[in-house]
């Protein structure tokens, strides 16, 4: 959608195979980033060429695991890349953006309710807005905002749900008020209003088709 919008896009990723064939699908300019390192991340700004207007944060997966076998070094990554990756770039940003860009993050919505796996997700839904809020006031007149997604139909979602997927969407669709399940496209679409209304900053937009509202 930005690059629809004739916007010069750079995206990032750890995995470099899947960001070459991203960015050759895409026709953008990559770069190699991992959220959790600092250095690489200071680098990254640093070298950039052009003031950058806009800042998207979509990395740093959540992790579902019961507390009693949670791999605590998996859950440290997670809150790691999720939590402290977003406090990384948007140290960067408080510097490395145009006046009046944005910085947005991605997070979840429905770990909000308490339920089996999900204190690491939990967790994340609750400290990205609290970041987003602080960050806002720190970062201005840079806005900083962040959308917090429920169950999304992904590439990502099939690999996580695999056989489960089919009945997980099927459900979404009867019981979602919106009746029909999330796409990317819906998420996106949050993005780019956040990226271009420059009244809105310090806000977390859900876009879950109301999946907060219902009690599965």
């Amino acid at each position: 959608l930005a690059r629809a919008s004739d916007a010069r896009v750079i995206i990032t990723g750890r995995n470099p195979d899947r960001l070459a064939s991203a960015g050759e699908e895409l026709q953008v300019s990559t770069a190699t980033l991992h959220l959790t390192d600092t250095e690489g991340i200071h680098a990254f700004f640093a070298g950039l060429t052009c003031a950058v207007d806009h800042v998207l944060v979509s990395g740093g997966a959540p992790t579902y695991a019961p507390i009693a076998s949670l791999d605590l070094g998996v859950a440290l990554q997670v809150l790691d890349e999720h939590l402290l990756g977003s406090l990384r770039v948007a140290r960067e940003c408080a510097q490395g953006l145009r006046p009046g860009g944005s910085l947005t993050f991605i997070t979840g919505s429905h770990a909000r309710h308490p339920g089996p796996n999900l204190t690491i997700a939990a967790i994340l839904a609750a400290a990205l807005p609290t970041i987003t809020a602080n960050a806002a006031l720190e970062l201005a007149p840079t806005r900083v905002n962040a959308v917090a997604a429920g169950f999304v139909d992904t590439p990502l979602s099939a690999r996580l749900l695999g056989d489960e997927l089919r009945p997980r969407l099927l459900r979404l669709q009867e019981t979602l008020p919106i009746r029909r399940v999330v796409g990317s496209t819906d998420v996106a679409k949050a993005v780019i209003h956040l990226m271009t209304n420059t009244a809105v900053t310090g806000a977390t937009f859900d876009v879950d088709g109301g999946q907060q509202l219902i009690s599965s």
